[in-house]
């Protein structure tokens, strides 16, 4: 008979694919990880990963024994999930991903409402460039603007949000406010860095041209929107953050682009009462917000 408890450190070494994360997620030596990797596959008498040099793959068996793991951890989560002494009101903690912008100039607000309502639980918000994977569990919930892929994702759209181009009031009294597409060409402009874009949709300035003159690019749209506060140039930026920055003035008011919200999880964890609370606040909010979102007043 196998060690039960052997199952965990399998999980993690498949998601994570080297004994190094693996170990960290686990909060465990690496060697600890190893050795029991070692003895499952000495208990079940079959191989469950190859060593490569860049990481751990799961054979044949591998694959079969995860599919059957993850039933099993799953059960477990519901056990701990319903039949523990813990109070009824959710507690815990839930990692949420999802872009700088959205994190700090909304969501972070948000969440301090949702804390009041559920307060034991502690959101973790992680901002990262790339989309996070929730099938290595890297995180519970994903915000993403374009609809994740993945086995075992529950994806549901959540909303829209809208964005407009800006200038400072001092860069318009020294290079004037574009009236037209054609003066839009010859004007400075804030945008991304191209070749570290990781998700092509944040790249929302291309939607409306392709600028000529970039004068100052940035991977973090809280730098790109303090630059155009500063008044070094033009900027496209979401409705929900420059409504708040009395810095910047809204240009040609015809220029829309809208991008797509959606809330993705892993269907293994979405029925959990900390996961369960979040996502019904996140739907709601951003049910609720959908004027804040895309009018600008």
């Amino acid at each position: 008979m196998f060690d039960w408890n052997d199952l965990k450190f399998f999980l993690e070494l498949a998601r994570q694919g080297r004994l190094m994360p693996a170990a960290r997620r686990l909060k465990v030596d690496h060697t600890t990880v190893s050795r029991r990797i070692s003895e499952l596959e000495r208990d079940l008498g079959i191989k469950i990963f190859d060593r490569k040099p860049d990481g751990f793959v799961l054979t044949e068996d591998g694959h079969k024994l995860y599919q059957t793991a993850e039933k099993i951890e799953g059960a477990a989560l519901i056990v701990t999930e319903d039949f523990s002494a813990a109070p009824t009101e959710p507690t815990g903690r839930v990692r949420l991903t999802t872009m700088e912008g959205i994190a700090a100039f909304y969501l972070a607000e948000k969440l301090v409402q949702f804390n009041e309502k559920h307060p034991g639980v502690v959101v973790e918000l992680v901002t990262e460039r790339h989309l996070i994977n929730l099938t290595k569990r890297e995180a519970d919930v994903c915000i993403s603007f374009v609809p994740m892929a993945g086995p075992k994702l529950s994806v549901k759209k959540a909303g829209e949000f809208k964005l407009g181009l800006f200038a400072s009031p001092k860069y318009i009294v020294d290079r004037g406010a574009p009236a037209s597409m054609e003066e839009l060409k010859s004007h400075d402009f804030i945008d991304y860095v191209d070749d570290l874009v990781a998700i092509q949709p944040v790249q929302w300035l291309h939607d409306v041209l392709v600028p000529e003159n970039v004068v100052f690019r940035s991977t973090s749209m809280a730098a790109q929107q303090n630059a155009i506060g500063a008044g070094r140039g033009i900027g496209l930026l979401p409705f929900f953050s420059a409504k708040k920055d009395h810095r910047l003035v809204r240009l040609m008011k015809d220029v829309v682009v809208t991008r797509s919200l959606f809330i993705s999880v892993h269907a293994d964890i979405e029925y959990m009462g900390r996961v369960r609370a979040l996502l019904r606040f996140l739907h709601e909010t951003f049910r609720a917000d959908q004027a804040f979102l895309n009018d600008f007043d």
